[in-house]
Order: C-alpha cells, then structure tokens, then sequence
C-alpha cells in the first residue's frame, strides 16, 4: 500500500489493519476486557471505532478507554 500510493502513513495503516483483522479471532476479551485496538499498533494511527461513541469522537488506535474517565 505505501508503495502503491507514496504515502508511508498509509502503508503503516494497512498493516496494522491486517493485524488487527488477523488477532480479532482471539476474541475481544482476550486482553484483560479491552480490545485489541487498545493494545497493538501505532499511536499515531487514527481510526472510527465503530463499537462505541460516535464518528465524531475522533481518536488514535492506541487511546486506552480508562484515560477518558
């Protein structure tokens, strides 16, 4: 992806894509109640996490739930 498009920073959210698709199958509870997104990849990778919030809350891929209390 990065190669195709120029652009390392989507090349770097392509692989990380892939690897949570790839662990997603270790089930969502695997990691102490939090999803995989909270333990694994870029910080600096935004993403929608569709399972909660809304689109316009905004945040990186790494951002523990517990720090927003």
């Amino acid at each position: 992806t990065a190669f195709a498009t120029g652009n390392a920073q989507t090349g770097l959210s392509g692989w990380y894509l892939s690897m949570y698709l790839h662990k997603e199958q270790h089930g969502r509870l695997g990691f102490y109640g939090y999803d995989l997104q909270d333990q694994c990849g870029a910080s600096n990778v935004f993403s929608i996490r569709n399972d909660e919030g809304l689109p316009t809350e905004l945040r990186g891929a790494n951002y523990p739930n517990y720090a927003m209390n």
